[in-house]
């Protein structure tokens, strides 16, 4: 069972990442709920979109900094930085997901973990 306080800690940390996402100008920002599904890998996904490798790569660097400045914690794994088509930063408790926009639409974990409560953000 997850404390009140990682709770707490892990909606904040999403709101944090969606507004860094925002900055750099994203598309189609989701934050996805998973907390009430079971066996769920994390408690949040934050999604979004971008238009070029240049723009995720912007985005990426944008979240590792608000987040390091609002919480002192870094992504504790990286993957995608090299391909520029899915880039994930994972924090734990909320992982990141920047897409290139047709790989969002090709991967859609919007609706593969549909279950989860959905909060747009736009």
């Amino acid at each position: 069972m997850k404390e009140k306080n990682q709770l707490v800690n892990s909606k904040k940390l999403s709101n944090i990442i969606a507004k860094s996402m925002k900055d750099k100008k994203a598309k189609e920002v989701s934050i996805i709920n998973l907390e009430k599904i079971k066996n769920s890998i994390c408690d949040y996904f934050v999604i979004c979109s971008g238009n070029s490798g240049i723009q995720i790569d912007s985005i990426a660097e944008n979240i590792e900094k608000k987040v390091f400045e609002n919480t002192n914690e870094k992504p504790w794994k990286k993957e995608g930085e090299f391909n520029k088509e899915w880039l994930i930063l994972d924090f734990v408790n909320v992982v990141a997901h920047i897409f290139l926009k047709e790989k969002r639409y090709h991967y859609n974990l919007d609706k593969l973990w549909g279950d989860g409560n959905n909060i747009i953000e736009k």
